[in-house]
């Protein structure tokens, strides 16, 4: 993302940030990119799998400006994709050398002030600040770029190459999943002289490929290329998801988020949006192409707003071995993968069952490692079928249950997590009564509370439950006491910190609404909270509830609940 982030090797960047703060903040994850400090499963289909690598968000590179070409000399010039000659001959001028490419016209500069939540003390935000990132205009007078790059904004504007004047910006949708974010510009003037980019198609491995932006190291444009090196299903930091990605090896830095890459033919290939900063690795920076654009800027179009990338709701195992696949009934010709687990709250929970095993997607045969054909010589995982539909769409799904052979028509839907990966621009809820901060746990929460190293270091039963545990109902969530702020009411409660809140006065805790509604109403003599690790938390009513005040005042804080939370 566009976000500053710490440089620490091994670890993910993304968009710059003016001085030197400007570093990531967006969450952190296994892949470098711009904004994400969630890890993504390793492998599709698998949780709680994570690397050591980190991506950065493709924000900040200051490649060099490029020297004019000597006298008489032919020399290409950038064109966004397609190479311009400069006819030898004679002297060559500065105004042939910086002659304007419509391609190049359309790349812009995004300047974004962030005012991040507070996740740690939730009735208050962080002090703001600003970044800058790359941005680009497509037709229907919109702008894209990385969603990372405009994440917390509280204000947006972008400067076109070779002007003076920054235009306020209007952000349209945020994809957080595939990182791009859609915006316009009121003013008639932005949109004037200026040619949109045009998409291409999905480029091939070795075809080259050329990266415009506007990264760190200087204030005008930037041209990067390299040529494709992989096309594969990618964890994308900041979404925290796994979609189909471009590998390139061309230069890709701070700053760099939300530019375009094109191919030698001057269509827009992808968007610029993380890189890998590995000790072992150099040039690899990565780039989100066409299908995935395309089906964000559709899913906006068909629904005026961003429904998300359906998922199938389950985990599933590979059928590689010969005894696994004899055992589950499976013929010789038949391949899949077996139903590891299924999400309650997904549709699919109605109709798929542990131990099926799925044969097909929409009738296309998925292996025993996972992977439906892609291209001439290429395989890719089968997420990337279900990732293509849109939210709501239905899809055949042919499963092997009991050695016969069931086809389901599945409505798809996007992920409920328990832990959830995303705040998608609320405030954080929390709730106090008596000194107690009680709040619901996502990751931002374990990133505020942990830094990006959080799943080493928060405790290992939220971990586990951020990885592997699943939701029950749709509104659940993992509801913790966050903090006790000390007070002669909770002596001997000072140092229970991030621990799970099971039940009130007996009664199970589904979420945080609920906690507070059953606190609010209590008309027993005693307050009991059921805490993990068998802890209890006594209190007095009638005393608890009259010193929450007081503890409110000494503290600055201007409610005892969140303004969600009051309805």
């Amino acid at each position: 993302m566009d976000d500053p982030s710490s440089t620490s090797k091994g670890k993910r960047k993304r968009g710059r940030k003016h001085k030197a703060a400007a570093e990531n903040h967006a969450p952190a994850s296994p892949v470098a990119a711009t904004a994400a400090d969630n890890p993504a499963p390793a492998a599709a289909g698998r949780r709680g799998q994570k690397s050591r690598r980190h991506e950065a968000p493709a924000d900040a590179d200051g490649s060099r400006p490029p020297s004019p070409p000597r006298r008489g000399e032919a020399k290409p010039v950038a064109n966004g994709g397609g190479d311009a000659v400069v006819e030898a001959g004679g002297p060559v001028g500065w105004d042939e050398v910086a002659r304007v490419v419509p391609s190049m016209d359309a790349v812009v500069k995004v300047f974004c002030v962030h005012t991040e939540p507070n996740f740690s003390l939730p009735w208050q935000r962080k002090r703001q600040y600003s970044s800058s990132s790359s941005g680009f205009i497509i037709g229907g007078r919109r702008v894209l770029t990385n969603a990372h790059s405009v994440e917390h904004y509280t204000q947006v504007k972008l400067k076109k190459r070779g002007s003076d004047t920054k235009y306020l910006a209007t952000v349209l949708a945020i994809g957080t999943e595939c990182d791009i974010a859609l915006l316009t510009v009121d003013d008639d003037e932005f949109w004037e002289g200026v040619l949109p980019v045009e998409f291409g198609s999905l480029p091939a491995l070795q075809d080259a490929v050329t990266v415009v932006g506007y990264p760190i190291g200087g204030d005008t444009i930037s041209v990067t290329s390299g040529v494709v090196s992989r096309i594969e299903i990618l964890s994308y930091v900041h979404g925290s998801t796994e979609l189909l990605g471009l590998q390139i090896d061309a230069a890709i830095n701070s700053g760099n988020s939300g530019g375009p890459a094109f191919n030698d033919r001057g269509k827009c290939v992808g968007i610029a949006f993380q890189s890998l900063k590995h000790e072992d690795a150099e040039n690899i920076g990565y780039v989100i192409p066409t299908p995935v654009i395309m089906h964000f800027i559709q899913d906006y179009e068909k629904s005026g707003e961003y429904t998300g990338f359906p998922i199938l709701g389950i985990e599933w195992q590979k059928m590689e071995n010969p005894d696994l696949r004899k055992a589950m009934g499976m013929k010789p010709d038949q391949k899949g993968v077996r139903v590891r687990r299924v999400e309650p709250t997904a549709p699919e929970s109605g109709c798929l069952q542990p131990s099926d095993i799925i044969l097909s997607f929409d009738g296309i045969d998925i292996a025993n490692d996972g992977t439906v054909p892609f291209r001439h010589g290429e395989r890719i995982g089968f997420s990337y079928l279900v990732s293509q539909k849109y939210t709501g769409e239905k899809a055949l799904v042919k499963v092997l249950r009991n050695s016969k052979v069931h086809e389901f028509k599945i409505k798809l839907a996007t992920h409920k997590r328990l832990v959830a990966a995303h705040v998608k621009g609320r405030p954080p809820s929390y709730y106090i009564v008596a000194g107690f901060v009680f709040a619901a746990v996502s990751v931002p929460y374990l990133r505020s509370e942990y830094g990006k190293d959080y799943e080493y270091d928060a405790p290992v039963k939220l971990l586990v439950k951020h990885l592997h545990a699943m939701a029950q109902s749709p509104d659940e969530q993992l509801v913790v006491v966050s903090q006790v702020l000390v007070a002669d009411i909770n002596i001997g409660y000072e140092e229970i910190v991030n621990t799970q809140v099971l039940a009130f006065n007996g009664q199970p805790v589904k979420n945080l609404k609920n906690l507070v509604s059953m606190v609010e109403n209590c008309k027993d003599e005693f307050l009991k909270f059921d805490l993990e690790y068998d802890q209890i938390v006594v209190l007095e009513t009638k005393t608890a509830k009259a010193a929450t005040q007081d503890i409110l005042t000494t503290h600055c804080i201007p409610s005892a609940m969140s303004d969600d939370l009051k309805t």
